[in-house]
């Protein structure tokens, strides 16, 4: 058992020494003054860093070709070792590896000095086409440089064959002489110089598989609805390949032959492509006006040789489909008829919709004005004995503090003594949002007078008012107001008090209020008020 292991060690050894591979190295054939790129292949777990590869030569002798000094005319770029112009100097082994060893990838690099028959033998090409079918021919990408290697750039590919050259090689429907064989020429250009990697590329034509079978209708290959516009010009073109000299294809129109004379409004005309044994024919039918009796008829195409039975293919006419516009004009209507029922919908509801939005929702403007109340309740005489009463004034402040959170200003608990009253009532104005205009049958502040020496002052401010009504209010004429109210009332929005039937928070009564009074500033505090019969 130890002499065994001694025997592996040794071979290990020996063909480490001497750049012979322990594993099968990939072979690379090259002439010499071609370019050529050995690709070191991706190890597993090394997270394509590349700069832990060592590029290792054995040639003349070992060289470490990843430092600073190499030979000349060799790049080394990551994972990719370039050698611009091959010599028999180059011949040899090569090896990439990770910086400790523990996988190496080898190549055998073999250089000819001459293109030998052998040569051409193990680095040729070969690519199979087919007769009367399109073929490309592609250059071999085999030992090509990376695109990413700084400096070096591609100059394009240079087909030749028999002294010609072209920069591609394409045909359309390939024959039995353009077999051969093609070379290609890759060119790279490095630092101002040209390097050129030459390929050899067989071209094998085989005889197409359908030459063996029956002359057949290629286009259209069944029957078809062929959709045209009265009136317009209508070209159908039926192809055919044929492998008889004796054939013909043509068009009838149910059990009559389509006149071949181009001065008929309908006729047909054919032409013929030869390809070898092969025959293409075209024959085309041609409406010059088309009207509505040829809708009516069905139209065939027939080929006929000389060696099997006929092959038919039909098309009908159909006149296109105009775009249908009642779809389009009950699109409209619909549109419209649901933007009418939204805007009914809304103006209906409008106040619902309001305050849900900025209940549930918090749809308001949260801008802060930097004023100090949300609104001003200012009293007045009513002219009648339709005002609120001293109950029904308290109850109008307490819900709108208390259950909808609204700040007020009132005169009798937040007005300062000692100053003109008017100038008193200004200043709290100022400090409001809105002024609610509240009529009232005892006389608990500032009446018809102050309104009269501050009306001006409120209309020219643009200050936002609601102007709270009674029923007999709306039931008197506007003239009978007096001005400086009147004027205030035509300024502000206007809302109704109904007496019991506006007690309740939910009613219309405080819906209306609320809605021409903005959000308030600070929540409701949420405590049940006592309800008032």
């Amino acid at each position: 058992m130890t002499v065994k292991v001694l025997l592996v060690i040794l071979i290990f050894l020996h063909t480490s020494l001497t750049g012979v591979s322990p594993q099968t190295a990939r072979k690379i054939y090259v002439k010499t003054g071609e370019l050529v790129a050995l690709q070191c292949p991706h190890y597993t777990g090394n997270k394509h860093n590349d700069t832990k590869l060592i590029w290792t030569s054995y040639t003349t002798q070992e060289r470490d070709l990843t430092a600073e000094q190499r030979p000349v005319g060799i790049l080394v770029h990551g994972r990719s070792l370039v050698i611009l112009s091959v010599s028999v100097f180059h011949q040899g082994n090569y090896s990439c590896s990770l910086g400790n060893a523990s996988k190496t990838f080898w190549f055998t690099l073999t250089v000819y000095k001459t293109q030998t028959k052998e040569y051409e033998e193990k680095t040729m090409y070969t690519r199979t086409c087919y007769t009367q079918e399109s073929c490309k021919l592609q250059c071999p990408r085999a030992n090509i440089p990376a695109a990413n290697i700084q400096n070096i750039t591609s100059k394009g590919i240079i087909w030749h064959k028999e002294g010609k050259s072209f920069p591609t090689v394409y045909f359309p429907s390939l024959e039995e002489k353009d077999r051969g064989a093609y070379t290609c020429t890759r060119s790279y250009l490095y630092h101002g110089q040209t390097y050129n990697m030459t390929f050899i590329v067989k071209l094998d034509v085989q005889p197409n598989e359908d030459s063996d079978q029956a002359a057949r209708i290629i286009s259209p290959l069944k029957s078809e609805v062929i959709s045209v516009d009265l009136g317009s010009r209508v070209v159908i073109d039926c192809k055919a390949v044929v492998y008889s000299n004796v054939a013909d294809v043509f068009w009838l129109s149910g059990k009559s032959f389509v006149d071949s004379n181009n001065n008929s409004r309908v006729f047909y005309n054919s032409s013929r492509e030869y390809y070898n044994e092969v025959t293409r024919i075209t024959a085309s039918l041609v409406f010059k006006k088309v009207l509505e009796e040829d809708l009516l008829k069905n139209y065939t195409c027939k080929l006929q040789t000389d060696n099997q039975r006929p092959s038919f293919v039909t098309v009908t006419l159909a006149q296109k489909v105009r775009p249908s516009y009642i779809s389009l004009a009950l699109g409209i209507v619909c549109t419209v008829v649901v933007m009418v029922f939204t805007v009914v919908i809304y103006v209906k509801f409008k106040i619902n919709i309001t305050l849900f939005l900025r209940d549930t929702l918090g749809c308001h403007s949260s801008t802060s004005d930097g004023k100090s109340y949300d609104a001003y309740l200012m009293c007045y005489k009513s002219d009648t004995e339709a005002g609120l009463n001293e109950d029904d004034r308290k109850w109008l402040e307490s819900v709108l503090e208390e259950r909808f959170g609204y700040s007020l200003c009132l005169y009798d608990r937040d007005v300062l003594p000692g100053k003109a009253e008017a100038e008193a009532v200004l200043e709290s104005i100022e400090q409001s949002r809105t002024v609610v205009l509240v009529p009232t049958s005892p006389d608990p502040g500032p009446g018809f007078s102050l309104l009269s020496a501050i009306h001006a002052a409120l209309v020219e401010r643009q200050t936002r008012m609601v102007f709270i009504k009674t029923e007999t209010t709306e039931q008197s004429r506007s003239g009978s107001l007096p001005e400086a109210l009147q004027i205030l009332s035509e300024a502000g929005n206007c809302v109704t008090w109904k007496g019991i039937s506006s007690i309740p928070p939910s009613s219309s009564f405080w819906k209306q209020l609320r809605y021409h009074l903005p959000a308030p500033q600070h929540a409701p505090k949420l405590m049940l008020l006592p309800q008032k019969i």
